[in-house]
């Protein structure tokens, strides 16, 4: 009777005890490992030390090493000790909060990331550890500046159609009467009138090209970029990048890309011509030989974005880098650099990258520019349609 009694008070206060609840591992049946894995955001476990406890698939990518990798390495392998990432866990370790700072640069050896926003958290579980969530934000400021290329773009549209109507014409008519006046001068008059025709036919060579950033529908078609690669580094070699070493690093895997194969041979041939250029610029380079252009594709996980005034969606993973080593930009033009009528060529007319930014819009991508002396890099992120267009003829 006494035992009977004693295990139905045991189960009453069984049943009024609260449980704990189950470890996170097994909240709603998922490890929360593989969550944190899954996140598309770069998230990393510091300790102490600043060794690497954990990263994500995310970060693996961001960070550009593996785990395994990653396990064997402090911070201090990828960052010099005065990068400013240093000092925000120091204040995180000293404050035990979470601080937030934005438009970093992370640059060392074997990393280089510019505009990265960082979260870092004091784990008071874990004394000295700090998790770590970057946010990489150049692809928005990508898509922000190309908003603005594009509208640079169309004020040269307007233009080149108000001077191929009030320029052009008149320039036929003085190019005539030169020709007629050529005929019956003297020799010394004569000079003049050809100084006059050559005149009109560079100004109205100059009007032609403006005229290339007339808005017209372009006809698209599945393209392997390593072709239209090949058929410029072929133009390149035998052309003006005769002197220039050129080297290809090709993903072989890569699907193709929704394009005008004829617009992006004109896109990578200017971006090739630029590079060329910058390096016979730099009287060093050319006196060794050392001059290097790299050519280099690659698929990643990229933006999806959604095109005006249709139902298809862009996927942007394919990704296109030419690289010099060149003198690198100017600082002052950096940020202007795909505007028109923008060069530090003495030359130049800056049309040409104005264009390259114009074709890149129009098929929906994105380009942009890492400069610094002795490495140019201009990255193109070239689309798959995913939905619709892709079953297209």
């Amino acid at each position: 009777m006494k035992a009977a009694l004693t295990r139905r008070r045991l189960a009453l206060v069984e049943r009024l005890t609260p449980r704990p609840p189950p470890p996170p591992s097994d909240v709603a049946g998922f490890d929360a490992q593989a969550m944190l894995s899954a996140l598309p955001l770069p998230v990393v476990l510091l300790d102490a030390a600043n060794r690497f406890r954990y990263v994500n698939h995310a970060a693996e990518q961001f960070l550009g090493v593996s785990l395994l990798q990653l396990r064997q390495m402090t911070l201090a392998s990828l960052l010099p000790e005065d990068n400013p990432l240093f000092a925000l866990l120091t204040q995180v370790r000293q404050q035990g909060s979470t601080i937030f700072d934005h438009d970093l640069t992370l640059e060392g050896p074997r990393l280089h990331k510019r505009g990265t926003a960082v979260q870092a958290t004091a784990l008071l579980e874990e004394p000295g550890c700090v998790l770590l969530t970057f946010q990489d934000s150049s692809a928005a400021r990508a898509l922000d500046r190309q908003i603005q290329f594009r509208g640079a773009a169309r004020s040269v549209t307007g233009m080149s159609a108000v001077l191929a109507h009030e320029v052009k014409n008149p320039l036929s008519g003085i190019r005539g009467a030169a020709q007629l006046l050529e005929a019956s001068v003297t020799d010394g008059d004569r000079e003049l009138t050809v100084l006059i025709r050559d005149e009109a036919d560079r100004i109205r060579d100059l009007v032609d090209r403006m005229e290339i950033f007339g808005e017209k529908p372009i006809e698209r078609r599945a393209v392997n970029i390593h072709r239209v690669l090949e058929h410029v580094r072929r133009l390149a070699s035998t052309g003006f990048a005769a002197h220039v070493r050129l080297t290809e690093v090709y993903d072989p895997s890569l699907p193709p890309t929704w394009a005008n194969r004829d617009q992006l041979i004109q896109v990578m041939l200017n971006l090739v011509k630029n590079a060329a250029e910058a390096i016979t610029s730099d009287p060093a380079l050319t006196e060794r030989g050392t001059g290097e252009i790299v050519l280099t594709t690659a698929y990643q996980h990229g933006m999806r974005l959604a095109v005006a005034g249709s139902d298809h969606r862009l996927h942007l993973p394919l990704v296109v880098t030419v690289r010099d080593n060149g003198p690198g930009i100017p600082e002052d033009i950096r940020s202007h650099l795909f505007e028109a009528f923008v060069t530090s060529k003495p030359s130049g007319s800056g049309l040409g990258l104005a264009l390259v930014a114009k074709i890149v819009g129009d098929h929906g991508g994105l380009i942009e520019v890492d400069s610094r002396p002795g490495r140019t890099e201009f990255r193109l992120f070239l689309p798959v349609i995913i939905e619709a267009e892709a079953d297209a003829p």
